[in-house]
Formats: C-alpha cells, structure tokens, sequence
C-alpha cells in the first residue's frame, strides 16, 4: 500500500499549526486576539513564529528546571532545540510539530539564521551562558540589555516584517524604515514586559534586565517610561508602510502596550514589584475596535 507524501505531508503541517495555535491560547490573549486581525495570509505564519519563541522562552524559564532537569540538562534541552530548528529550516520538516510549523513559515517567508541565531543566544544568556548554573544574578547593563533585547525581540518583530512583506515590491528606503520601526516595536514590547516582571524576574528567576543595580527606583521607571514612549513612536510612525491586511494587527498590538505604558507610568516600582500591570480585556476590544475603524479608513495602497 502506497501512501500520498504530499497529502501527508499537507495533513502533518496542518496538525503542526494546530499545535502552534494551542501553545497561543494557552500563554497569550492578547497576542491570539492581534493574530485575529491580520490578513488570512500572515496569521498562520506569526502564530507559528510565536510558538516557536514561546517554547524557547519557557525552556530557559524555569519549565525544565520543574521538571527536574540539571542546569546542564538544560542546557541540553536548549542545544537540542536549537539544532533541531537549523536542521528543519534546511529540510523543511521535523518531527517536533513547533519547530516544523516554524519551518513551514520560516521558509516560506525568507527568515534564515541571521534571525534565528541572534534570538537563540539570548536564550542561552538566560541560562547564564554555560553549561554552569550562574553563581550570581545575572544582572545587564546598557551594553548587555541592548543585545539581548535585539535577540529577545527585535529580531522577532523582523521574522513577522518579512512575512508581512513577502511577495511585495517595496523601495529599498521603505524597507529600511520597516525594519528600524519592526525592531523599534520589539524593543519597546520587552522593556514593558521587564517593567511588567519585575518581581518574577528578579525573585524567581534571579535576573535584573534593567540596570545591575539590585532594585529599580521611581526615577528609573521614568527613564525606562520615557524610552519605551520614543520607541512606541518611531514604530507607529511606520505603520502605513505596511501592506494594508498587517496594520490593524500591529496597530492593535501598539495600542494595547501603550496603555500598559501609561499604567506603569501612573504605578510606583515598589507596586510594579508587587504586582503585574494589566489591560482589561474589554479595554483590549475597544482598542482592537478602534485599530480595525482607523485601517479601514485607510488607502489600501
């Protein structure tokens, strides 16, 4: 009996990006309620690329360590994912439905290693860098902080600008001012979510993102406040180059942590680590409402 490879291979891809959309409802509404506003032909692709990413970050956050695993171990786990991800973008398969949906999309959409590699290693700087549990916190300074977060989440923000302009004919000055406002995003999305965590990265996973000072101060929320604003901005002013059926999404996206920004703005670092600032998610509709109202209203040049 003989079977029909490609009828196969479609239906295993598929089950892949099932998988993908399950790892999306289980760790983020709000990213799962961004992916519903892009066009048919990008969701697919971001969701697998977040998957892929959440699973790495889980990895490195305490999900192996639960399980019982040595920091070599870990480390292990870490070598194996990565290796396992080079081999699936030259072959386009592998038999972990996350990274074979990444590779589906990661093929499809040009992201090569010059992405991927960037994000892994500050996966790895999580893990303290070595094979050895960190004797110390790890703490980051402005050098330190600005390459992982280009790791951590610019480069993320340009594996979804490519699939974003995939088959599209763009100057090259347009391209470049996507790529700077896509890595502007990323940055500004991580910094609020260091502000955001900050008593679960500092207590539980022994990390100062911020600064190497062992606690933050009123006066360094602001700073931070003040560089997330400017990034938020330089990424929304990029927005209208974007192909018209991605921007709603990412204008929603931009919204949603710009009121997470103007809550930290409002809420003292002795509050921040105490708790974790939030959106309601009523006030998450009314922003995705208003990001779809102001797309429509756009040129879908």
């Amino acid at each position: 009996m003989s079977l029909d490879i490609d009828t196969s291979f479609s239906q295993f891809t598929r089950t892949a990006e099932r998988a993908a959309n399950q790892v999306i409802a289980a760790y983020s509404t709000s990213f799962g309620l961004a992916t519903r506003l892009l066009g048919p032909r990008h969701r697919q692709h971001v969701r697998n690329i977040y998957a892929l990413v959440r699973v790495a970050d889980e990895l490195v956050d305490g999900v192996t360590a639960e399980a019982g695993l040595s920091h070599q171990q870990q480390s292990e786990a870490l070598d194996h994912f990565v290796e396992e991800t080079h081999r699936a973008l030259r072959i386009g398969y592998s038999s972990d439905l996350i990274i074979h949906a990444f590779a589906q999309t990661a093929r499809a959409a040009g992201i090569d290693e010059s992405l991927v590699d960037p994000f892994f290693a500050s996966m790895r700087t999580d893990l303290g860098g070595g094979t050895a549990a960190p004797s110390a916190p790890l703490r980051f300074d402005s050098t330190a902080h600005q390459g992982y977060v280009y790791g951590s989440a610019e480069v993320v923000g340009l594996m979804c600008l490519r699939v974003f302009l995939r088959g599209q004919d763009i100057t090259d000055d347009d391209a470049a001012a996507l790529e700077y406002g896509a890595g502007r995003l990323g940055a500004a999305f991580q910094n609020i979510n260091f502000l955001r965590d900050l008593s679960d990265d500092t207590t539980r996973l022994g990390r100062s993102y911020l600064g190497t000072a062992d606690h933050l101060e009123d006066r360094d929320r602001v700073e931070w406040v003040n560089t997330i604003h400017a990034q938020l901005a330089d990424a929304g002013a990029v927005i209208p180059l974007l192909p018209h059926d991605a921007r709603a999404a990412v204008r929603s996206a931009l919204a949603l942590f710009a009121a997470l920004t103007r809550r930290i703005e409002r809420t003292s670092v002795a509050e921040l680590y105490e708790s974790r600032v939030r959106v309601p998610d009523v006030f998450k509709a009314g922003l995705a409402a208003r990001a779809v109202a102001a797309t429509w209203l756009e040129p879908r040049g």
